[in-house]
């Protein structure tokens, strides 16, 4: 089941930038575009955001699921600081760029651990 829910993500937008890094598999994929969009949304929540603050407060579950996320990657998949930082900022871009944090967030939310 969570791998049809990565590939129905992933489907969204699919990330020049990650395609051109043979290295990170679907999971991967999946972990870097929702740390991307947890980040986006918690930023935009910490300045108020109206289209942010629909979503369940991620300061801390966001911030968690990212520094996890990011360190799974990098060691699984053998990633540098700076080729999974591209990898996060490339991602995020693709994001914002697109408009479809909306509709990766919900899927992204059920990877995020219990409260």
């Amino acid at each position: 089941m969570i791998r049809t829910v990565i590939a129905v993500a992933l489907a969204i937008t699919p990330s020049l930038a990650l395609a051109q890094t043979p290295q990170l598999s679907l999971d991967h994929r999946m972990l870097v575009r929702c740390s991307a969009a947890f980040a986006i949304v918690a930023n935009g929540q910490a300045n108020g955001n109206a289209d942010a603050l629909r979503y369940p407060d991620l300061s801390q579950r966001g911030r968690e699921f990212f520094v996890r996320a990011s360190a799974q990657v990098m060691d699984e998949a053998g990633l540098s600081r700076e080729e999974i930082s591209a990898a996060l900022s490339a991602e995020a871009q693709d994001l914002w760029d697109e408009g479809t944090i909306d509709e990766v967030m919900p899927v992204c939310l059920t990877l995020l651990p219990a409260e």
